[in-house]
């Protein structure tokens, strides 16, 4: 890595959180109840905007359930006073109508959130850090880095790719659909995306065949990170019991995609070749990584090496929330699991600032803040 220049500074802030997603709107509305008075949220898109992206048609596995005036947080809430259930009036939301219920909370805690800035690189200088944005340069003491990994999808898994099309890029399962001929539509993974994308073309009247090495629509758990939640088990019971045309092939790893004019062949290792004269569909899940962050995090099984505050081991005030936290090899990759990190990530900043902490007890009261993480064991996660 090169050695940092000296910064021309524009602006100096305390902390900066880059990504107004689920996470950088949540862990804002916690420095905002500290009194935080120099911070920002830089997002390069819009509010919520990788939710936006979602199919049309795909809606949140886990369900929105107004159950604050009971005690329990709604599934999908960032905040401890909010509901996206109540806000929606919705169980199940779609990416469109949870990003409007983000763009709420940001307006209802006015939260500095700045669109269409993108930090276009990250470097460590004297106590804190220097970020080069397309709106100028900022010097922050502390970064949170929110910006998730819907940006990276992983769509070169295999020679041939190019030919397929990843789910996240699909605007409307209606308009695929409605593109496909009479051949069966080859979808390769069998996770939530992929059985997503399954159910909703079966019921668009297409004939699907879902590839999957491990199968895990054959098995059970407790941890929907493992697992099919049982929002999709119950929607594939259902289909499979209507006879609707869903082949699922467990045991079928794709080796590579070949296309023979207006076909493709979907070549696996185990010699199964499935030809369809439709695009497959990549449901291959996301790349890791944090872009311009990247080098100021180790790596450890495939995640950031965090400090049990949730800050690099290798960059003093960096610090990392939402869905790639892991610890003890159980990633926070669900709302409902890496909102109770962000009061951690607050309390650690105030502690260096010298802001009082007191707000911070409306988290503890109300569970979303996992101090002890000692719960989440690789063999019994009790997020």
């Amino acid at each position: 890595m090169e050695a940092p220049t000296t910064p021309r500074t524009d602006e100096s802030l305390d902390a900066v959180i880059v990504g107004a997603g689920a996470a950088g709107v949540g862990i804002g509305v916690v420095l905002e109840a500290l009194d935080l008075d120099a911070y920002a949220i830089l997002e390069r898109d819009d509010v919520g905007a990788s939710f936006r992206q979602w199919p049309e048609e795909m809606r949140f596995i886990t369900p929105s359930f107004p159950g604050n005036s009971f005690g329990c947080r709604d599934l999908n809430a960032v905040t401890t006073d909010t509901s996206p259930a109540f806000a929606l009036d919705c169980e199940h939301p779609t990416g469109e109508q949870y990003a409007q219920y983000l763009r709420g909370v940001v307006e209802f805690h006015d939260l500095p959130v700045r669109t269409g800035v993108d930090v276009e690189s990250l470097q460590r200088h004297d106590d804190g850090f220097v970020l080069d944005t397309s709106a100028g340069v900022v010097r922050s003491r502390f970064v949170i880095w929110a910006a998730g990994q819907f940006d990276r999808p992983n769509d070169e898994p295999f020679p041939g790719a190019a030919h397929c099309v990843h789910n996240s890029r699909v605007d409307s399962w209606h308009a695929f659909a409605d593109e496909c001929v009479d051949d069966p539509v080859a979808v390769v993974g069998g996770y939530e995306s992929g059985i997503d994308a399954a159910l909703t073309l079966t019921e668009l009247g297409r004939e699907v065949v879902v590839l999957d090495e491990e199968g895990p629509w054959q098995y059970r758990g407790p941890d929907p990170s493992e697992v099919l939640s049982p929002y999709t088990s119950q929607r594939l019971r259902e289909a499979l019991e209507r006879d609707r045309p869903i082949t699922l092939n467990d045991g079928a790893r794709v080796e590579r995609v070949d296309r023979d004019g207006g076909s493709f062949d979907v070549v696996c290792t185990n010699g199964e070749t499935l030809a369809t004269r439709n695009r497959p569909v990549l449901a291959t899940g996301f790349q890791s990584g944090l872009g311009p962050a990247d080098d100021y995090f180790e790596s450890e099984d495939g995640h950031p090496r965090l400090t049990d505050r949730d800050e690099s081991t290798d960059t003093p005030g960096l610090f990392l929330v939402g869905p790639q936290v892991a610890h003890n090899g159980q990633q926070f990759c669900f709302i409902y699991k890496f909102r109770q990190r962000f009061a951690v990530v607050a309390d650690e900043i105030a502690a260096r600032l010298g802001i009082d902490r007191a707000p911070l007890d409306e988290y503890r009261e109300k569970n979303m803040f996992l101090e002890d993480a000692s719960c989440c064991e690789p063999d019994m996660c009790d997020c």
